[in-house]
């Protein structure tokens, strides 16, 4: 084929027929798929959950960041297909690929998902297609993973098929910047796979902002998660040491943050959380040390955050003993297990870590949490309570500030409260709250 390929797929994007395949329908997939379908493109996604797909068929998302009321209409008219076989994705346009991308055990990526979705996409791969990755990788992905399993069809790449990177941006419950607000990066293989994948995620986004390469695309994203994770962790060791000269945090970050240049707010908590946080940064430190450098800010960032929950732990033991109360027998009430605020995602929430710990310690940990009906911590699985009675309690730990909850009268109930996230500002205490 000649370019005659790119320049067709391209008048099919813009006329809005083409059809799109999305491999993985989770967090990052499905609303990816909801988006292209709204605008107008078929849409066919492909998971390999037998629940999910039945679920999805039904017009009912797992995901809280599409509403049932979008989903339902378009599965109902066919605009957006679901189904468990890769095959469908034959007829597709553009297949973005949208899989987890874990850590092992030993902290190295785990990019077994990736590989098996290259392996499965090219069986099915055709002349005329583009396939596009978003999942968060380390540099050199597209180029070593899937290019060699494409070209192996006898199909060269920037002629014959289309390969890029866009790094997803998805920040689950933002309602200020969804994904149709948020700039889209993209890198193409060839200048003809850079223009295509452009093409394609025009249609969804207003702005997009092409890079040199797939490789320059895949570390935007572990950049920007990187520069949050050492932000974070600065200001989480910064939090420490206000505390140690009693001195509030959160007033002096606030103060800092009216500076209009210069400097950017990040605020303290009890551990990072959710999906690519706790892991990104790994991605990249493992790919350097590839090449004989050893990333230190990456490091002493890690051991920050990762030291967090047990300074959480540490600060629910003091309180307790302050009160001449030890931790084993305490009631502990947790509110908020969800590793951010009004969210369900649990993933990698400090939360669990923090009650694991509390709960090895001898302490009858309950926790409430609109979001999230029941979790699994040590083994256990524990249930929402049905409400806040904050007065049962020895203590009250505050790990994700949902919104809803009525914090004057939980304070004013609760006999100590331990605020990691400073939710109970500006609520009159007296001298019962710790804050981080």
């Amino acid at each position: 084929m000649t370019g005659s390929a790119a320049a067709e797929l391209r008048q099919r994007l813009e006329r809005r027929d083409a059809t799109v395949g999305v491999v993985g329908l989770g967090y990052v997939g499905l609303p990816l798929a909801v988006a292209f379908a709204k605008a107008g493109l078929p849409v066919i996604g492909v998971d390999a959950d037998a629940e999910r797909i039945e679920r999805i068929g039904q017009g009912r998302s797992p995901v809280e960041d599409v509403p049932n009321d979008e989903l339902a209409p378009l599965v109902r008219t066919g605009r957006l297909r679901v189904t468990r076989e890769i095959a469908a994705l034959a007829v597709a346009d553009a297949i973005i690929i949208c899989v987890p991308t874990p850590l092992g055990k030993s902290k190295e990526p785990d990019i077994s998902f990736i590989v098996a979705a290259a392996d499965a996409v090219a069986t099915i791969l055709r002349a005329g297609q583009l396939v596009v990755l978003e999942s968060t990788t380390y540099p050199g992905t597209t180029q070593e993973i899937l290019l060699p399993r494409f070209a192996a069809r006898g199909l060269t790449a920037g002629e014959d098929f289309f390969l890029a990177f866009s790094p997803e941006r998805i920040d689950p419950g933002n309602r200020q910047w969804t994904l149709r607000d948020i700039p889209k990066v993209v890198g193409g293989l060839t200048p003809a796979c850079r223009e295509l994948v452009a093409a394609l995620y025009a249609r969804i986004t207003p702005r997009v902002v092409p890079v040199s390469g797939p490789e320059t695309a895949e570390m935007v994203k572990l950049f920007e998660n990187t520069f949050r994770s050492v932000n974070i962790a600065l200001v989480n060791e910064f939090a420490i040491m206000c505390r140690k000269l009693g001195i509030s945090v959160w007033e002096v970050v606030a103060a800092a943050a009216t500076k209009p240049f210069g400097f950017m707010p990040f605020w303290p908590g009890p551990g990072l959380g959710g999906h690519c946080l706790p892991s990104d940064p790994y991605y990249l430190s493992w790919k350097v040390r590839l090449e004989g450098y050893e990333p230190r800010f990456i490091t002493f960032a890690d051991e920050i955050n990762r030291h967090m929950p047990g300074y959480v732990v540490q600060m629910v033991t003091d309180a307790l003993n302050d009160r001449g109360r030890a931790v084993r027998g305490a009631r502990v009430l947790v509110l908020g297990v969800a590793y951010k605020p009004n969210v369900s995602d649990t993933r990698d929430s400090p939360a669990l870590e923090i009650i694991g710990t509390l709960l090895v310690k001898g302490a009858r940990v309950a926790y409430h949490d609109p979001h999230v009906p029941a979790i699994t911590v040590n083994g256990v699985t524990l249930e929402s309570r049905p409400d806040v009675r904050a007065g049962e309690y020895d203590l009250v730990l505050v790990l994700t500030a949902h919104a809803g909850y009525d914090w004057g009268a939980i304070v004013s109930a609760a006999p100590v409260l331990v605020d990691t996230r400073n939710a109970t500002a500006g609520v009159p205490d007296a001298g019962r709250v710790i804050r981080l």
